[in-house]
């Protein structure tokens, strides 16, 4: 995969990707539209100045574990389905490397035929991709720089079978 361009697919009703550069969040929205689904929701997650009580925050990076992180969003999605079964489309996009403040890190779009399918399947995708998808984030702050001061293992994508 070529993760300096992130360009929506051809085909199919699932874009997952990793990118180096700045994520298309408006491509992203535009691109879960469908005739047959009356919502859709976008989150994009942005760089702050702050963050557990640290002040001045400049800058993230972010290192990934390409292969499994793929594999691992690909399974949210697909637990997602399971779950809300009238999801249109889902994009599931993160950054790599550098991101400066104000700069989305994260984009998760979901298209529905109805707004609170929409939005739950939206918010636990964005919870599942964080929970076990193995990015690993460094924060600079004035003063300071850490590798994921709330280090934890990643759990597998519990699916509504099981693991």
């Amino acid at each position: 995969m070529d993760r300096a361009a992130v360009a929506a697919p051809a085909t199919g009703d699932d874009w997952v990707a990793l990118s180096a550069e700045r994520l298309p969040v408006s491509e992203a929205s535009a691109w879960v539209v469908r005739a047959d689904c009356g919502a859709t929701v976008v989150f994009s997650g942005t760089v702050r100045d702050h963050a557990g009580g640290r002040t001045g925050v400049h800058h993230l990076e972010y290192e990934v574990y390409e292969e499994p992180a793929l594999a691992r969003m690909g399974r949210v999605i697909e637990d997602l389905r399971a779950r809300w079964p009238d999801v249109g489309r889902v994009a599931l996009l993160h950054r790599t490397g550098g991101v400066a403040l104000t700069e989305a890190a994260v984009v998760v779009a979901v298209s529905s035929t109805h707004r609170s399918e929409a939005f739950a399947a939206a918010r636990f995708a964005i919870d599942e991709l964080k929970r076990t998808v193995p990015i690993w984030k460094r924060e600079a702050w004035d003063g300071g720089e850490s590798w994921g001061l709330e280090a934890a293992p990643l759990p597998e994508v519990v699916g509504v079978d099981g693991p």
